[in-house]
């Protein structure tokens, strides 16, 4: 009988292994990395600005001092070329014009009078019908009056050409953005304009850019503009700068917007360049990390350990991020800045598309077991 705690202390000793040691490498986390490469960046460039018109027109009155009698155009309205915008009171340069008529054909006769009385000395010179002083003098008297009746009738044309300007018309076709004119006030030489007129409508998005993003513009370029309201225009690159502001460093790019009634002058707006792709050496977004040193990527190297490496972000655009200054071509690098690693981590690197989760099942609950008693 003393024999069985022995036999069954050697037993347990027996079920009982050694732990297995694990290495380093075994403890390693697996994580994803992808490389540095040269990318296509697509929509990496955008510039926001102010809508502005065009070209805009200004409609002020050509004559002073006559009262407006109608306003016949209002703000938001779209008008054509020649239209009468408001018509000026023509009360007072109506009797201008009889008055001056009347005069111009009263010199006109003098006139005429005149040259008939030269006409009839015309073969008389050294004659001695008359003397040569009569015939001078009804020759210039004639000339005289001839000039008197040009006069009259210059001044004739003058208000009759103020009369035609009592309509104050539209210069060019185009929507009108303001109007500052109201019945009975009075024409008057102003810095202020009647009507500001976009002409034929033409909005256009005002953007600066630096110098070296001018350079992945051209002229006739697709942009992709965003309206305050949310909603998008596709707009064509009309103009770009020729020089760089000296105290900004920027350049103005012009990018004509189709005519639309929610586009409107003086609004904000905010432009991609959505084929401006370029190649370059990128990382995913999800590959930066930032913190007080700045910009920096998880760099693997080829013992598989993990070194911090501060890089120059440049444009961003498709999920990428353009590296200015950073690692070679080919560099493998944590895919996740988010990973929380350290310098000199060990890792497993994983490369290759993300795997697709699958749900687990819910696992299964246990039966209860009733235990079997011995019989006795």
């Amino acid at each position: 009988m003393s024999f069985l705690p022995l036999l069954a202390a050697l037993a347990l000793a027996g079920c009982h292994k050694p732990p297995v040691r694990q290495t380093e490498a075994d403890q390693a986390r697996a994580v994803r990395v992808t490389r540095v490469e040269p990318r296509e960046i697509v929509g990496a460039l955008a510039a926001s600005g102010d809508l502005v018109s065009r070209e805009e027109a200004a409609v002020l009155p050509e004559v002073n001092g006559y009262r407006v009698a109608r306003v016949l155009a209002d703000v938001g309205q779209y008008v054509r070329a020649g239209q009468t915008l408001v018509q000026l009171d023509p009360t007072l340069i109506q009797a201008q014009v009889a008055q001056s008529e009347a005069l111009a054909a009263q010199a006109d006769a003098q006139a005429q009078q005149a040259e008939d009385q030269a006409a009839r000395v015309k073969d008389l010179d050294g004659q001695g019908v008359i003397s040569q002083e009569q015939i001078d003098q009804r020759r210039l008297q004639a000339r005289a009056a001839r000039a008197q009746a040009r006069a009259q009738a210059a001044g004739l044309k003058d208000l009759r050409t103020r009369t035609a300007k009592l309509s104050v018309t539209a210069p060019v076709s185009g929507l009108v953005l303001s109007k500052s004119v109201r019945p009975g006030d009075l024409s008057a030489a102003s810095a202020t304009p009647w009507f500001r007129l976009a002409r034929d409508g033409q909005i256009e998005l005002s953007a600066n850019l630096s110098e070296n993003d001018l350079a992945r513009v051209r002229v006739g370029q697709v942009a992709s503009v965003t309206l305050p309201s949310g909603a998008v225009a596709t707009g064509h690159v009309r103009l770009i700068s020729p020089q760089i502001d000296n105290q900004t460093k920027l350049g103005e790019v012009r990018i004509l917007l189709p005519v639309r009634s929610d586009i409107r002058a003086g609004g904000f707006g905010r432009a991609v360049f959505t084929d401006a792709a370029g190649t370059a050496m990128a990382v995913p977004e999800t590959a930066v990390r930032y913190d007080a040193d700045g910009a920096g990527i998880m760099v693997v190297g080829a013992d598989n350990r993990v070194h911090r490496m501060l890089i120059q972000a440049g444009p961003r655009g498709s999920g990428l991020v353009q590296l200015i200054k950073g690692p070679p071509a080919g560099t493998r690098i944590v895919a996740n800045a988010a990973a929380l690693l350290l310098d000199g981590d060990l890792i497993r690197p994983v490369e290759g598309p993300a795997p697709v989760a699958v749900p687990v099942a819910a696992p299964v609950a246990a039966m209860p077991v009733t235990p079997i008693r011995a019989a006795k």
